[in-house]
């Protein structure tokens, strides 16, 4: 009987996940495992629960959650040889949804988290590993905003903040050193990605693949108001990139720094959490998850 290791987030999906994660129990006992949850009282605790689980060697953590508590997961097994398995019972499910997870049954994403296993690229910064999209500026806000929103359930809240938003839009003159070229953008928001959606299934960065050994930027800029709103059905099918101001770039390490100093710290999102401020370095690291999908 081998051990399974079990992380889910109580608050996922207004309380899906905690739902979920009983029948996740079933299932792995069901097919002779030992279920070991490493799910604390706080963010902090998981994280602390989950990297001594894979010190001490465990062979498969399971989230049941969202990207908020899929995170927490990354952190402590990316660069290791622990397989991660994925059963989305978040809101938006990005990453899952790159992996082709997002639209299977409890059931048969548990099994998929059992049984598979491939070597899949994540973001490193400073301090962090990201699995999926860093993004600062109006898309930063809009998730910030989503998130206090109780109505309505669902990827939709993402649109309705965005539309709130959007009321008071800002830009922010940032400079983009890709793999040592520069390049100076007034932005309206931005996005670093190792897999192509955010905020639902937006396809923020249509060409990432968290398997080529790069990673993905999009930029746009500093468009109006009306265009803004008028590129944002786009993005669910990654049209967007086709607008002559949004720009898309690729590399191994991607640097954003404010061109000109600013009193307001730039807040930045990983996973739709924040993660810090600018600027940041993001680099490529290949091969650091092992993941279970298709």
């Amino acid at each position: 009987m081998a051990r399974v290791f079990l992380l889910y987030g109580p608050l996922s999906g207004r309380g899906k996940a905690s739902n979920a994660v009983k029948v996740v129990r079933g299932l792995i006992k069901k097919e002779g495992h030992a279920v070991v949850d490493v799910t604390g009282g706080s963010a902090e605790e998981s994280l602390v629960n989950a990297k001594s689980a894979v010190a001490d060697g465990a062979e498969r953590l399971i989230v049941v959650g969202g990207d908020g508590t899929l995170s927490i997961a990354v952190q402590a097994v990316a660069g290791s040889e622990t397989v991660l398995g994925v059963v989305p019972a978040g809101t938006g499910n990005d990453f899952a949804r790159a992996l082709g997870l997002k639209d299977k049954s409890i059931g048969q994403a548990t099994v998929t988290a059992l049984n598979n296993d491939r070597r899949i690229d994540a973001i490193k910064t400073q301090d962090r590993f990201i699995a999926s999209v860093i993004t600062g500026g109006f898309s930063a806000e809009v998730n910030n905003r989503a998130e206090q929103m109780r109505f309505p359930k669902g990827p939709s809240r993402y649109t309705l903040a965005t539309l709130i938003k959007a009321v008071n839009l800002k830009y922010q003159p940032l400079t983009f050193t890709v793999d040592g070229t520069r390049h100076d953008y007034k932005t309206t928001l931005w996005a670093v990605a190792n897999t192509y959606s955010f905020g639902g299934g937006m396809l923020i960065c249509p060409d990432a693949n968290p398997q080529d050994g790069q990673i993905d930027l999009t930029v746009i800029a500093d468009v109006s108001r009306p265009t803004l709103l008028r590129l944002l059905p786009t993005v669910f099918q990654g049209k967007h990139v086709r607008h002559p101001k949004v720009h898309t770039l690729r590399g191994t390490t991607i640097e954003i720094t404010q061109q000109t100093p600013s009193p307001v710290t730039t807040q930045i999102l990983g996973e739709g959490e924040p993660i810090g401020h600018l600027p940041v370095t993001m680099t490529v690291a290949k091969d650091a998850l092992r993941i279970a999908a298709p």
